[in-house]
């Protein structure tokens, strides 16, 4: 029989949420969306909570209807090939391509650049080799580590973080009513809000680690599916408050810090001007050392999920070939800089989104779907579809003559293209297709 938990059960399990979820790109993109929305940031931070709070949620949520042990296992619903591409590609997105050397270039961004100076490529360099060299280092053996750091770092980083926080309400560099609003968030302030939610890779992240989630509620003695559903709500429900309030506030920040300062290239810059500003070198630092060691710590998690994930999927190649495999790329593409990684991973994140999203839906929906591959196939391919031609919107190749006539074309036809939501009627369509095909089939009777 499923135990029933208490409120310190709940508050556990929220705090684990938050953990998971918040890393070094929860810290950087609401400080930005706050400087560039300016007098727009509320609407701007509402969309934000949306796909940066809200979805991630429902992934977990759904994680858990469908009794899934992992993102391949979800995903082979549609296919085993689909699954396989699409397992890849979330762990390369969250993995060595994005996420893993965007924690390097933030941390280096809000620790060392204030003393450094902005543009030092070779300190860049070694700050990344040693980094890495780390987190591969303590990767080998991350337990105690990770159990370290939960319990004393993320403590530590809230308390610095809270008291910046504070100083920013209490003493506001300038009004937000005044604030320049640019031009992306002149209109539609919410849904470009939803947009750079997107860059937080939370959704993606959510369907990674949701097993995480569900296995401590399994170890607290919750076994029933719908229990640990409706547990996972109400726990959550502890860290969706506080990052909703984390994520207002640094909105707030980047909005008010345009009294002082000028429009930053990333959240990084502005954070770390915000802090100077309310704290001083001494508290500057103290900020530094506390999101090295948080970024680290996610650095670590990142690199065991990853090198576990792909040496399960691939048993040929061991686990710590995989491991270096995803601690060399990220130390390359750590030098690229923060700003062009988040320019580079707007294309793939706006494909690679609408399927993860796709995928929550149909899971949020295992009621009545019952895991049926017709209505999953119906669903991803028709949702594809939309999803590479938002990516192409956003691409490299976007001025191409073949490529801005078919974008152009597609966002003609499909409604909401052009704020970047094209994925919306496709995925609706393919769910309805999906269901009535497979009722046809009687491939839906109990």
């Amino acid at each position: 029989m499923s135990k029933t938990l208490t409120r310190k059960d709940y508050v556990f399990i929220g705090s684990m949420l938050f953990g998971i979820m918040f890393g070094a790109g929860n810290l950087i993109f609401p400080v930005h969306l706050g400087q560039e929305a300016g007098a727009n940031v509320w609407p701007a931070i509402l969309g934000f909570l949306v796909s940066a709070i809200g979805l991630p949620f429902l992934g977990i949520v759904g994680m858990a209807f469908t009794r899934s042990n992992s993102v391949y296992e979800l995903a082979s619903r549609v296919g085993h090939r689909y699954g396989i591409f699409f397992t890849v590609l979330l762990y390369l997105v969250i993995g060595p391509f994005f996420a893993i050397p965007r924690l390097a270039s933030t941390s280096f961004q809000i620790g060392l650049v204030p003393f450094v100076g902005e543009g030092n490529t070779l300190a860049l360099a070694l700050y990344s080799v040693f980094f890495f060299a780390l987190a591969w280092t303590l990767s080998r053996k991350s337990t105690k580590l990770m159990t370290y750091v939960g319990k004393v770092l993320n403590p530590a980083f809230l308390l610095v973080l809270g008291m910046l926080l504070v100083m920013v309400v209490l003493n506001p560099m300038a009004g937000v009513s005044g604030g320049v609003v640019q031009e992306a968030y002149l209109t539609n302030a919410f849904t470009k809000g939803v947009l750079e939610g997107y860059n937080t890779l939370d959704v993606l992240a959510s369907l990674a680690f949701a097993i995480l989630v569900i296995s401590a509620l399994k170890n607290l003695g919750v076994s029933e599916p719908s229990q640990i559903a409706r547990d996972m709500v109400k726990s959550g429900m502890v860290s969706m408050v506080l990052m909703g309030i984390i994520y207002a506030l640094l909105a707030y920040g980047g909005a008010t810090s345009l009294g002082q300062f000028a429009l930053s290239e990333n959240g990084g810059i502005a954070l770390a001007q915000i802090a100077q500003y309310y704290l001083g070198a001494i508290g500057s630092l103290l900020l530094a050392l506390i999101v090295f060691f948080g970024c680290l710590k996610t650095a670590v998690g990142l690199l065991t999920a990853f090198a576990e994930t792909f040496s399960e999927m691939f048993p040929s190649v061991p686990y710590s070939v995989f491991l270096a495999i995803t601690t060399i790329f990220p130390t390359i593409f750590a030098n690229v800089g923060l700003t062009n990684i988040i320019a580079y991973s707007i294309p793939v994140l706006m494909f690679i989104y609408p399927l993860a999203i796709a995928l929550v839906i149909l899971s949020l929906l295992e009621k009545w779907v019952k895991g049926n591959g017709t209505v999953y196939r119906w669903t991803a391919y028709l949702t594809l579809i939309s999803a590479v031609i938002d990516g192409l919107a956003n691409s490299p190749w976007k001025g191409h003559p073949i490529v801005s006539q078919v974008v152009y074309f597609a966002q003609r036809l499909l409604p909401f293209s052009e704020i970047g939501m094209g994925w919306i009627v496709p995925t609706l369509l393919g769910l309805s297709i999906g269901f009535t095909v497979a009722n046809l089939r009687g491939e839906l009777k109990n």
